[in-house]
């Protein structure tokens, strides 16, 4: 029917253009036109105009929507938006549907279905950043804000139907019946009478960003003068090179380093190096220092050669070749990265396969193959000695000693600090990597806070710091917990943050370290639900810390209520079985969606050299929309990548 307004022009979006579909008796489009009269209305409904009209007050609401400057339009299915010639072309703020009904006593299953059908088709003429509204009566959605709430089976599941459409439910809150005073909803099982709006609930749905594709970075470094390549593994490629600790950074991670620096500058004075550090080093340096990093939980790797295969290609910045996946099965994404370590220049490694790569990658690297093979820093202890024979880090914290003297005899001076020898703290902050088994708070990827500080043993220097760092974190639920060899700090549900321990203890001088685990205590004192939303890539998440909030202030999450899927998986393997090989698979293959992986069963066969194993993955996404569908498809991926990297025989 035609509209008193000029119509849209295609592709155009108005600064406030509403869609309304499924309509009754056009009330409730009568009503916004005169509430939001800045608003362009489109109202549609699936009758033909004849039977639309029979409804009582139909015809005066039709008549103030076009009064209002809006359109009405007949015979619109709203599972078929993209189909619907009057809307061709056009785009829309918000798309509204109230009380969805297929009509007559149909089932929930039949309503999920029309809820799946009407998302998939209303973001075909969605914003980008628009939102879709649909108002459920109470217990219909299947969301913890439903009073009672349904048995999950037995709800509209409305969530998760929005995730087939790749929405996320971004708010619910009470519907506001009384603020349309004139609505007066109709269509109940397909007669008319109204539906029941008491306590009724608005679902309010944005776009989730899509999930990135899958890239092996090749990266080249100084490591003491002589330039070294290697691939980073596919799992990692989105943690890497992201500067969350960066000058004016305001991600959480860089807050929270702030407000511990600050704490214990009120005690000591705090030099943090402002070098870079390789991401590599080699089986000794590791059993040189670090003692408590488990050697099964790093990312072995090797080095590659300069002159590379001939059906490989390196793609450098000169080059005028966009950036390719080498994933060809996911959708393509451009990627920038820099390295402070070299010449601000990291390759990105395209190739006909995948599989070319991987005698490069952390799956075929064997520990105890050689001593000089490399890894992946899983900590930055080893660093932290050569921090300090640095002059500058001496002349930052205030020593006017010769060049020639050394930190140690400045404490001996007892210059600075408490107990006549505390003296500075030297501290390195950086982002560190290890290959975990998958559960809620092991992240595969961390930025780790290492200060070192120098001080007469008399002082009970542990203490000292311990005592501080539980003053600045035992209002966020860190407690202090004594351990052989230092001190563990602990909370629920993730377990350990942090330790203090001494080491390198000579005469009457105590070297003691402070490693802490920023990402976990940035979840923890911004109250985030998950480790992984620190690497979203999504605007509202960075958005939010953009005035840098005072550590306390919890975040509001941006998709509400996601979904648990739970997929086995059982298969044959060989008498060997690496359980990292398996964890990077994974992740890799379900895009970091998988939560925790469970080993449910294992069978050996008595006459072959066989082993079964069963494994229960947990998919589920507080930055991204994770729909049955897709994860699915993710489990597919898991199921065929074990098969062609790891040789097993599917079960």
């Amino acid at each position: 029917m035609p509209s008193s307004r000029p119509p849209l022009q295609p592709g155009m979006s108005p600064s406030r253009s509403m869609l309304l579909v499924g309509e009754g008796n056009f009330s409730f489009s009568a009503s916004v036109s005169q509430l939001q009269t800045e608003t362009t209305i489109t109202a549609t409904c699936l009758q033909r105009q004849e039977e639309a009209l029979r409804h009582d007050g139909s015809a005066s609401n039709i008549q103030i929507i076009k009064d209002s400057g809006g359109t009405v339009l007949f015979e619109v299915d709203c599972t078929k938006l993209g189909e619907c010639a009057s809307l061709r072309g056009h785009v829309f703020d918000r798309v509204v549907f109230n009380f969805p009904h297929c009509g007559r006593k149909s089932g929930v299953k039949k309503n999920r279905e029309l809820l799946k059908n009407f998302f998939l088709s209303c973001v075909q003429v969605l914003a980008e950043d628009g939102e879709v509204h649909v108002s459920l009566c109470n217990g219909q959605g299947g969301t913890p804000v439903d009073h009672p709430k349904r048995e999950w089976h037995n709800s509209w599941q409305v969530a998760a139907m929005a995730a087939e459409a790749h929405l996320i439910l971004t708010d619910v809150h009470s519907f506001e019946s009384e603020k349309y005073q004139s609505y007066r909803c109709t269509g109940y099982r397909s007669q008319d009478k109204g539906f029941h709006v008491e306590k009724s609930l608005l679902h309010i749905f944005t776009r989730s960003l899509p999930y990135a594709s899958v890239q092996i970075l090749q990266v080249e470094e100084d490591v003491k003068g002589e330039k070294v390549r290697y691939n980073i593994p596919a799992e990692l490629s989105d943690y890497i090179f992201r500067g969350f600790l960066s000058y004016g950074s305001t991600h959480p991670v860089k807050l929270v380093q702030d407000y511990l620096l600050k704490g214990l500058a009120e005690k000591w004075l705090v030099s943090m190096a402002t070098d870079t550090f390789p991401f590599v080093l080699t089986a000794k340096q590791l059993q040189a220092c670090c003692h408590d990093v488990d050697s099964a939980h790093c990312y072995w790797i090797h080095l590659r050669q300069r002159d590379l295969n001939s059906d490989t290609h390196i793609s450098t910045s000169k080059e005028k070749d966009p950036l390719t996946s080498l994933d060809s099965e996911e959708c393509s994404r451009d990627v920038t990265c820099t390295t402070r370590v070299t010449s601000e220049k990291v390759d990105i490694v395209k190739s006909k396969s995948v599989e070319c790569l991987m005698s490069a990658c952390s799956l075929d690297a064997d520990p105890e193959e050689e001593s000089g093979l490399h890894m992946l820093r899983p900590s930055l202890i080893h660093y932290v000695e050569e921090l300090l024979t640095k002059k500058e880090l001496i002349d930052n914290a205030g020593s006017h000693r010769e060049n020639d003297k050394s930190i140690e005899g400045h404490v001996k001076e007892g210059s600075h600090g408490d107990c006549n020898g505390v003296t500075s703290l030297y501290g390195m902050s950086g982002l560190v990597l290890r290959n975990l088994p998958i559960n809620l708070w092991a992240p595969p990827a961390f930025h780790e806070l290492l200060l070192r500080g120098i001080y007469l043993s008399e002082c009970e220097p542990m203490k000292l710091l311990g005592e501080r760092l539980e003053k600045l974190l035992s209002p966020y639920g860190v407690s202090l917990v004594r351990e052989e060899g230092g001190l563990r700090l602990l909370t629920r549900p993730m377990g350990s943050v942090g330790r203090v321990f001494a080491s390198n203890a000579s005469d009457n001088i105590s070297h003691v370290t402070v490693s802490l685990n920023l990402d976990l205590l940035a979840v923890l004192l911004f109250s985030l639900p998950d480790w992984r939303l620190l690497w979203s890539h999504d605007p509202r998440f960075v958005k939010q810390f953009a005035l840098r909030p005072s550590p306390g202030e919890p975040f509001q999450p941006f998709s509400l209520y996601p979904e648990h899927f739970s997929f086995d998986i059982s298969f044959w393997t060989g008498p060997t079985w690496e359980d990292r090989k398996f964890y990077a698979v994974v992740r890799e293959a379900s895009h970091g969606t998988v939560e925790q992986v469970k080993l449910v069963d294992t069978f050996s066969h008595p006459d072959l050299s066989q082993t079964s194993y069963c494994y229960r993955l947990i998919y589920h996404s507080h930055t991204h929309a994770l729909s049955h569908t897709q994860a699915l498809q993710f489990h597919q991926r898991v199921e065929s990548l074990l098969s062609s990297r790891l040789q097993v025989t599917i079960r």
